[in-house]
């Protein structure tokens, strides 16, 4: 029982990192029908912009503030550059450029950083306190918890409160009557790639520290995760990609507890193959799949 309460602990503050990244992933879907696969590369790339402030500075809240920021211009770039001139009759053409700016990412962080782990502070201590002799939440746990949380509120509120949040999913779902209405749509879906991609950020700085350090390729099988997360749950639903991240985070946490941490990807993948037979458009999906 010991153990077991500590894996559950354990898989729920792991799958909330995956569930904001998958949130991040559920973002970007909604607003431009595309996956962005580069979307790891991406929080890569903010996590070493705050590494590196960190280590000149010493401040890892500077550093931390730096990533975040970096994360949200980042999205804008490849948004404004790159995705606003891929060709959208095919869905694969998204997904083709994400690849390769994937590549192009971890080449030129490999290039500037090199291709070792670098290892990266945390704010708060990762031992976990202990409660009859359990051992439950560290305060790094905690952070987490706090920090994925209100990020989930912050979204909440912005999407269904906001003057904001009402023109975004306007420009998601019915464009063209939005731009009858007004509406920035192109302002809108820039906006939604820098929210995803700040979330990204912050996924990545919440996990690389808890990993090897950070790496070109540091998130990599985060991603394939957090992708996982974002499919069981349904990639039009921000509320399914939270429960499909803790999901997925228990999931991985009893595997590797219980049988070998060398099966997780097996498990992973048989989640994704049952719900998918079940319910292919994910657990919370609003709408019916298409069958031929």
């Amino acid at each position: 029982m010991d153990e077991f309460i500590y894996l559950t602990f354990d898989g729920l503050s792991r799958g909330l990192v995956y569930a904001a990244f998958a949130l991040a992933l559920v973002l970007i879907w909604r607003a431009a029908r595309i996956v962005n696969f580069a979307q790891g590369a991406m929080a890569v790339a903010a996590v070493y912009a705050g590494y590196s402030v960190t280590n000149a500075t010493g401040s890892y809240w500077l550093g931390f503030v730096v990533a975040l920021l970096t994360g949200l211009l980042l999205g804008v770039v490849v948004e404004r550059v790159v995705m606003r001139f891929v060709d959208h009759s095919s869905p694969l053409n998204g997904v083709v450029v994400a690849l390769g700016l994937v590549l192009i990412i971890q080449g030129t962080l490999g290039i500037i950083y090199g291709n070792e782990f670098q290892p990266v502070q945390t704010p708060f201590s990762r031992d976990a306190f202990e409660v009859g002799g359990i051992a439950l939440l560290s305060r790094y746990d905690l952070f987490v918890f706090a920090a994925v949380g209100s990020v989930v509120v912050i979204l909440t509120l912005l999407f269904t409160r906001t003057a904001v949040g009402l023109r975004m999913r306007a420009a998601a779902f019915a464009p063209d009557v939005s731009r009858l209405l007004g509406v920035s749509v192109g302002g809108m879906l820039t906006l939604g790639w820098a929210l995803a991609a700040g979330v990204g950020s912050l996924a990545g700085m919440l996990v690389v520290p808890t990993e090897l350090g950070v790496h070109p390729t540091a998130m990599d099988i985060v991603f394939v995760s957090a992708f996982a997360a974002a499919v069981v749950g349904g990639l039009d639903s921000p509320i399914g990609a939270v429960i499909g991240g803790l999901i997925v985070g228990l999931l991985l946490s009893y595997v590797s507890g219980y049988v070998d941490v060398s099966v997780t990807p097996m498990a992973v993948l048989a989640l994704l193959v049952v719900v998918l037979l079940g319910r292919p458009g994910g657990l919370f999906s609003s709408s019916k799949a298409r069958v031929a």
